[in-house]
């Protein structure tokens, strides 16, 4: 029992955040095939930014088109590992804890759909008019992006941040073997 009450005081974060953003996601989806019509876009903002419901056969922002075995398979791997990781990080790590869950919702979001319908729902359009659209994604593809970048992020800001502390104990080390101890004022 106190391993999986060890695990849970690790992993409460993440399964909040991930149930969270699974629920707005799921919902989402099932708004959007109910009320939007397939293929026709709703401004949202003009030609930028609106709504567009469109069936996705592959992963993330409609890329490994025909992966769906493989994607099948990959994505409660992906969050089977997460959750097993959760446990060597430190609880004081929330920041952490909040970008893995939300790699746990993209990922569980997207095997969800692709399980019950064969294909992903993605409804978010935007781009620059008569330019570039970027493919349309929803609420998963937001939260497996933020949660991967987020996460890069992280991970460079305290290997930085190590870098720092490891220079200035150098430093302070060193200014003290360059001062004469109290022993060798005594003369």
């Amino acid at each position: 029992m106190k391993s999986l009450s060890t695990w849970f005081r690790h992993a409460w974060l993440p399964l909040l955040v991930a149930a969270i953003l699974l629920v707005l996601d799921q919902w989402s989806k099932v708004y959007v095939r109910a009320n939007l019509e397939k293929f026709v876009f709703y401004p949202v903002l003009g030609e930028w930014f609106g709504w567009q419901h469109v069936d996705n056969f592959g992963a993330a922002f409609g890329l490994f088109q025909g992966l769906k075995p493989l994607l099948l398979v990959f994505a409660p791997l992906v969050a089977i590992a997460i959750l097993v990781y959760v446990l060597w990080v430190p609880t004081h790590k929330r920041l952490l804890l909040v970008l893995l869950g939300m790699q746990i919702a993209g990922a569980l979001g997207n095997w969800k759909d692709r399980l019950m319908q064969g294909f992903v729902t993605d409804f978010v359009r935007m781009g620059i008019p008569d330019v570039y659209y970027w493919p349309n994604y929803n609420v998963a593809d937001i939260s497996i992006v933020v949660g991967v970048i987020g996460l890069a992020i992280y991970i460079i800001a305290e290997d930085v941040g190590t870098a720092r502390k490891q220079k200035r104990a150098a430093e302070l080390e060193a200014t003290a073997s360059d001062r004469p101890s109290p022993a060798d004022s005594k003369g």
